[in-house]
C-alpha cells in the first residue's frame, strides 16, 4: 500500500478571523447569563446618563435666556408732568408744587356730563400721568363721548403750567386736540382747580363748565378737593405754654430719676425713695410755721376792716 498524502490548504489559514470560515472553525463560547444582564444595565446606565446631562444643558440654557431676557429688559416709567418751556428756565416754584401734587399720581379721576339728549361725556383725569400710558400720546385729561365712543383730548402733561393761592393749587395742561368751529380752531386747554380739604387725599372731581364761546383762550374748568393743597399748620404755642412744657419735663426726669437712684443705689425704703426728702420736708413744715404765725394777725386786720366799714 502506498503512504497517504496530505493536501495542506493554506488559505484556511490567511482567511480573517471574523469571517464565517473562520467562525466554523472557532467558534465562540456562549457567555453566561448573568454577564449578559450585567451588560444590558451597563448599556441602559449610560443611556439615561446621557439623556440626563443633555436635560441639564437644556435647563442651563434656558435660565441663561430668563436671566439675559431679566437683564435686557428697561423697567416701565410713567411718563410725568413737564412744565411749559426750557429746562433752564423752568420755575422752581412749580416744580415744588408738581412735587407737592405727587400723592395724587396714582389715582383714577372720572366723571361724567349729560347735556340735553345729544351730549354725553365722560371724563378721565390723572395727576401728572397719562391717562392711557399704552398709546404715549402724553394725555393727562381725555373727554369720550358715550354716544359715539370717540376720545379727545383736552390736556398734555408735557405742557403743565401749575400755581397756587393760600388753600388751592391751580393745574393746567396745555396742548390738546385743536377745536373744530370754535375758538379760531386753538388747542383745547384744561384747567383743575384743587381746593384745600383736611383730612382727604382727593375727592369731589368734576367738571364746572366749558369756555368756548370767544376766539381765543378757551378752556375746559374742572374741580376737586384734596388736603395737598392745604397750607401747613402752625403750632401756635405761647411762650407761656413752652415755659410750662418745660418745666413740667424736668420734674418729671427729677422725680423718676431721683427715685430710681434713691431706690436701686441707695437702697432706701418707703418715703425715703423720694429725691431729696427731708429737704422738702423740712420746707414743708416751714411753710406750716410761717402760715400758723400770720393766721392770727391777718383774723385781727379783717376785724379792724370790719370795724371800719
Amino acid at each position: 500500500m502506498g503512504r497517504a498524502r496530505v493536501v495542506r490548504q493554506p488559505w484556511l489559514l490567511l482567511w480573517p478571523l471574523g469571517s464565517a470560515p473562520a467562525r466554523r472553525l472557532r467558534p465562540v463560547p456562549e457567555q453566561p447569563s448573568f454577564l449578559r444582564r450585567a451588560a444590558v444595565r451597563a448599556e441602559r446606565t449610560v443611556h439615561s446618563s446621557r439623556m440626563s446631562s443633555h436635560c441639564h444643558t437644556s435647563a442651563v440654557l434656558v435660565v441663561f435666556m430668563a436671566l439675559a431676557a431679566g437683564v435686557g429688559a428697561e423697567p416701565l416709567s410713567e411718563k410725568s408732568c413737564d412744565v411749559v418751556g426750557d429746562e433752564s428756565t423752568e420755575s422752581q416754584m412749580e416744580k415744588a408744587l408738581l412735587k407737592k401734587l405727587e400723592p395724587l399720581s396714582q389715582i383714577r379721576f372720572n366723571t361724567t356730563v349729560e347735556i340735553g339728549t345729544t351730549e354725553n361725556y365722560a371724563y378721565h383725569f390723572r395727576v401728572c400721568r397719562e391717562v392711557n400710558s399704552s398709546l404715549h400720546d402724553f394725555a393727562g385729561l381725555v373727554q369720550m363721548d358715550r354716544q359715539s365712543g370717540k376720545t379727545t383730548v383736552i390736556g398734555r402733561i408735557n405742557e403743565t403750567q401749575v400755581f397756587n393761592g393760600s388753600d388751592w393749587i391751580m393745574l393746567i395742561y396745555k396742548g390738546g386736540d385743536s377745536y373744530g368751529r370754535h375758538c379760531s380752531g386753538e388747542k383745547r386747554r384744561a384747567v383743575i382747580m384743587i381746593s384745600c380739604k383736611r383730612g382727604i387725599t382727593a375727592s369731589s372731581f368734576s367738571i364746572i363748565s366749558e369756555e368756548r364761546e370767544k376766539e381765543q383762550d378757551c378752556f375746559y374748568l374742572f374741580e376737586m378737593d384734596s388736603s395737598v393743597a392745604c397750607p401747613a399748620e402752625d403750632s401756635h404755642l405761647s411762650t407761656g405754654s413752652i415755659l410750662l412744657i418745660t418745666f413740667s419735663a424736668l420734674v418729671t426726669v427729677y422725680i423718676v430719676g431721683g427715685f430710681l437712684y434713691q431706690r436701686l443705689i441707695v437702697g432706701a425704703k418707703g418715703m425715703e425713695q423720694f429725691p431729696h426728702f427731708a429737704f422738702w420736708q423740712d420746707l414743708g413744715n416751714l411753710v406750716a410755721t410761717v402760715s400758723w404765725i400770720d393766721l392770727p394777725q391777718c383774723t385781727l386786720w379783717e376785724k379792724k376792716v370790719s370795724i371800719l366799714f
